[in-house]
């Protein structure tokens, strides 16, 4: 049954009602045309709330509903006032009128705190915690996501917002060869990811945005909005993230913290690859990729050698190692 059909149903309907609530009233023609004006205006109507996104209506609703019941309230004070019936009566309609647009304007403009209709909403016990986490562009293309997700380490319900596919979209088909790769690489973890049966992600649609704005502000908006996590490799968006108050989980900060403790005063035994920055430093690497910088170690690069640990840098890209050749 075709939307156009419904409308004109109810207009006939509206037509024929309005004829007999003529005829009640001696003006059959005019009651038929009352009632076709009437059903005109409604469909208009209509077509004006077809924007109205599922969210904005039921809080529209749910302001309605607290304007009508706070309205109720004061009119059963008022009656306890000596107050004529005529006074009662006009009193309760213009209170009902009031707060009904009152309600309706405030849950409208703060439909994003009401939250009446959230995706993937649980109950869950109190002191239990199954978060919803965002995937950003860069976890996607990075691809460790899927096997952190395997391990347990990230628990809940994964979902990728439809303005980051539509990014990763425009980098797979970026005229950059490197760039379109990284874009075809994440899509096909995408479809890996809902292929398996042990992963649960999905693609979230969220209404309400600008469009102007960059991903990242896009992706804090909606974290903030479903109480999300961002899960990323972005170090700014993740500064940005936590700076508004979202947890973020950022795989590089759990590769680093995964990666073997170095002590200073340890003894290696790694293999020299290339020169360092400056002429008598020698660079070797650690089983996890770890930057170990050797003094005094030119003259060795290409062969294997015991090397002393003498200080470990921290930094946010990373651990960097520096040693020198043991004794």
């Amino acid at each position: 049954m075709s939307l156009s059909f419904i409308r004109c149903f109810f207009v006939f309907i509206c037509g024929v009602v309005g004829y007999y609530i003529g005829i009640i009233l001696h003006e059959p023609l005019l009651g038929a045309q009352y009632g076709l004006v009437c059903s005109l205006i409604l469909i208009l109507i209509e077509k004006l709330l077809s924007k109205v996104s599922v969210r904005g209506l039921s809080s529209l609703v749910f302001g309605l509903l607290l304007g009508v019941l706070m309205a109720k309230l004061i009119s059963n004070i008022l009656r306890i006032l000596p107050l004529g019936e005529f006074v009662l009566s006009i009193s309760e309609i213009v209170l009902t009128l009031i707060f009904s647009y009152l309600g309706a304007v405030m849950a409208l403009r703060g439909k994003d705190e009401f939250n009446i209709v959230i995706p993937y909403m649980r109950f869950k016990r109190q002191n239990s915690y199954e978060g919803l986490t965002l995937l950003d562009t860069s976890a996607i293309i990075d691809g460790r996501v899927k096997d952190i997700y395997r391990t347990k380490f990230l628990s809940g319900r994964l979902a990728v917002p439809d303005f980051v596919l539509q990014e990763l979209q425009r980098i797979s088909d970026s005229e950059d060869d490197l760039k379109r790769q990284r874009g075809r690489r994440g899509l096909e973890l995408l479809r890996e990811m809902q292929e398996d049966k042990n992963i649960d992600i999905a693609i979230h649609n969220e209404e309400n945005l600008v469009a102007d704005e960059g991903v990242d502000i896009q992706l804090v908006h909606v974290a903030k909005l479903l109480d999300a996590r961002v899960c990323t490799t972005d170090f700014n968006l993740a500064s940005v993230a936590s700076f508004q108050g979202v947890d973020v989980l950022n795989i590089n900060e759990l590769a680093n913290v995964m990666k073997p403790i170095v002590f200073v005063g340890e003894k290696l035994h790694l293999k020299l690859m290339k020169k360092g920055k400056e002429p008598h430093q020698a660079v070797a690497y650690l089983d996890d990729g770890t930057m170990v910088v050797v003094s005094e170690a030119a003259d060795a690069i290409g062969s294997e050698k015991g090397i002393l640990v003498t200080s470990v840098l921290q930094n946010p890209s990373g651990k960097m190692v520096f040693g020198k050749i043991s004794e």
